[in-house]
């Protein structure tokens, strides 16, 4: 995080000052490395800070949850990457831990307590949620008057975990309503990149599978689509530009339409 006005408590430095966060918030490696991503996980560490909950994040000693390396089949490679945050998560005793990335909560949540990694594991549209709902954050402001959106559920944030709520309820607190795509919820369509698709080439066939996606996207005449997955973000930002919308159509996380909201 580059951001020179945005302050982010490390985990070793706060545990050195002998303070213990509430959260620690898991940036995932989209988070770290990815430029577009990069400006989703400022926002919700600008969201935290705005909030006053103590929270920290691991620094360099973050590591890849070992989601890729699973779902392509290397159990081996998942385990020893696993293990080693395990590791750091239990030495840092952590309790409640906040996901941007879907991946990476369905995988702390769902597959490290097989391993010996025992956390409350807290999606961030859950958490958002919970602070509007219970008055923590105020959406006096709405920077998006006369725009219309849809939002898109990520498989591993609907299907995989049935969390289809939260996130709808943080963009309507901004919009007001959300325009459902012809496949939603539990029959929404895929965004083409899970299951370590991400990584590989596309195979043969008549159509990309996120060109099909944008392609419903556009079919609901919205000015914005919301995301909750840095996968879901790059496939339907390349899908954007390849139809040509990109004046038309803006592709937004929850995280971001609530800073904007903010005015962070």
């Amino acid at each position: 995080m580059t951001d020179i006005k945005l302050q982010v408590p490390v985990m070793a430095d706060v545990v050195a000052k002998g303070e213990t966060p509430e959260y620690l918030y898991w940036v995932g490696c989209a988070g770290a490395f990815d430029d577009r991503y990069q400006k989703v996980a400022r926002a919700f560490a600008k969201i935290l800070n705005h909030l006053g909950v103590t929270y920290a994040v691991l620094g360099k000693e973050e590591s890849c949850t070992g989601d890729a390396a699973k779902r392509a089949g290397n159990e081996m490679l998942f385990q020893m990457q696993a293990m080693q945050n395990i590791e750091i998560l239990n030495g840092y005793e952590v309790k409640k831990i906040i996901c941007t990335c879907p991946h990476c909560y369905n995988t702390l949540k769902n597959e490290y307590p097989e391993l010996g990694g025992n956390y409350d594991v807290i999606n961030y549209t859950v958490f958002l949620d919970e602070m509007i709902r219970t008055g923590k954050l105020d959406l006096g402001n709405n920077p998006f008057k006369g725009e219309t959106i849809t939002y898109h559920d990520p498989c591993y944030l609907g299907r995989g975990n049935d969390i289809y709520d939260a996130p709808r309820n943080v963009v309507k607190a901004v919009f007001g309503e959300v325009k459902e795509m012809k496949r939603a919820r539990s029959f929404a369509l895929c965004c083409g990149a899970g299951g370590a698709q991400m990584f590989k080439e596309a195979e043969k066939g008549d159509k990309e599978v996120n060109i099909e996606r944008t392609e419903e996207v556009m079919d609901t005449k919205v000015d914005k689509v919301a995301s909750a997955c840095p996968f879901c973000m790059t496939m339907l930002t390349d899908g954007i530009k390849l139809k040509n919308q990109e004046e038309s159509l803006q592709n937004l996380d929850v995280a971001e339409i609530i800073e904007k909201a903010l005015e962070l």
